[in-house]
């Protein structure tokens, strides 16, 4: 390079500044490639964090997911076919018949003192829940093919949960495809496993476990004896089958809220261990899933009797109007058509002579009437 040269010294200077120039271009791009790189690397960390914990949630909830279908199976007694009603989400009605097994010393089949027939409308998001009087007079249709009118709680004892399911479905003229036989015991483990339920007493009293008026939280024990105790209650057994029925709708919305989630292990044992059913595990995950909703909107009530001796049983009856009522609210829930009731309780019911039904004092003329017949078949002397 010749110094004296104008000319080459600018193109040296020019060369220098290119160097220069060039040299913090690489430093920017190295730094900017660097930060790039890093952020590339975290993306991947979160990434890798994101994939690890739905893994997790996957292996946790699937966990969830086969110990429930265990514990359907255990519970499960049917034929083993999917309901297309409930996989079409149609509307559907299960017969809840809660049996004393266990309870008090006993561990025989017992009858069911608890009957609560339950519709599900997931269109309408409605639902209703019946309670049956467990001393109402019913025509009791078994497997013994006898013509036998007395007691619907009877109807377990005679032929099980099927015998159940066709003396009501008869008795309301409304079809009823499941049931689910919860041995009373559940109630209190249930509870317990979900923490307990939250419920307004009507009324103090004590039975077992002393009840003030107002609102109480339950444990499993205190739930049990809340639902049993009929003697001191002024609607008798009416009271009692409001308290079940309360007790029954907190368990529900205890169910359904994610809290449950974590006391799972604890639900699907008592369920294992104490309920019977013929839904099967798909179509129990199908009304968890497309049945909730009716949750929220459930109407409750029961078939209002009227007291009656019949020689020296206690028992109730139902009035034809009585009757026909709810068989209307349980057909329309269920999406039916009604239909005028006739069935051998209307039938006995119209063949009575000289009763009041407005008269609120216990019948002592109410006669049973045999099959196809005007002729008396039993009032209490024969």
């Amino acid at each position: 390079m010749d110094p004296k040269n104008p000319n080459t010294r600018e193109n040296y200077r020019q060369t220098q500044d290119d160097t220069i120039k060039k040299l913090s271009h690489n430093r920017v791009f190295a730094a900017e490639k660097n930060k790039s790189n890093k952020k590339h690397l975290i993306g991947k960390i979160i990434g890798l964090v994101a994939v690890f914990m739905v893994g997790i949630g996957l292996a946790y909830f699937g966990r969830i997911y086969f110990a429930a279908m265990t514990t359907a199976r255990q519970a499960y007694h049917g034929t083993g076919k999917t309901s297309a009603a409930i996989a079409q989400n149609k509307p559907v009605s299960i017969l809840i018949l809660g049996v004393d097994q266990g309870i008090e010393g006993r561990h025989d089949r017992g009858n069911s003192d608890t009957m609560i027939l339950v519709t599900m409308n997931p269109q309408k998001k409605q639902a209703t829940m019946t309670s049956i009087p467990r001393d109402l007079l019913v025509d009791v249709l078994g497997d013994q093919g006898k013509y036998y009118m007395f007691r619907v709680n009877s109807a377990y004892q005679v032929g099980g949960s099927k015998a159940a399911q066709k003396t009501v479905s008869h008795l309301v003229n409304a079809p009823i495809d499941y049931y689910m036989e919860v041995n009373m015991q559940a109630l209190e483990s249930m509870v317990d496993a979900l923490g307990g339920v939250d419920v307004n007493v009507p009324f103090s009293f004590t039975y077992n476990t002393k009840f003030k008026k107002g609102k109480m939280h339950l444990n499993g024990k205190q739930a049990l004896d809340y639902s049993r105790m009929r003697k001191e209650d002024p609607k008798g057994d009416y009271g009692r089958q409001m308290r079940q029925r309360q007790i029954i709708t907190q368990i529900v919305h205890e169910g359904m809220s994610l809290n449950s989630v974590n006391n799972y292990r604890k639900i699907l044992n008592v369920l294992a261990k104490y309920v019977k059913t013929n839904l099967t595990f798909n179509d129990m995950m199908t009304i968890a899933m497309n049945y909730r909703g009716c949750a929220s909107n459930m109407q409750s009530g029961y078939i209002h009797g009227h007291d009656a001796w019949i020689g020296g049983a206690s028992l109730q009856v139902a009035s034809t109007k009585e009757l026909q009522r709810v068989s209307d609210l349980i057909r329309s829930s269920l999406g039916l058509p009604k239909q005028k009731l006739k069935n051998e309780e209307t039938r006995q019911n119209s063949l009575q002579k000289g009763l009041k039904w407005s008269d609120p004092t216990a019948f002592e003329n109410y006669v049973i009437y045999s099959q196809h017949s005007d002729t008396i078949a039993w009032d209490g002397t024969n």
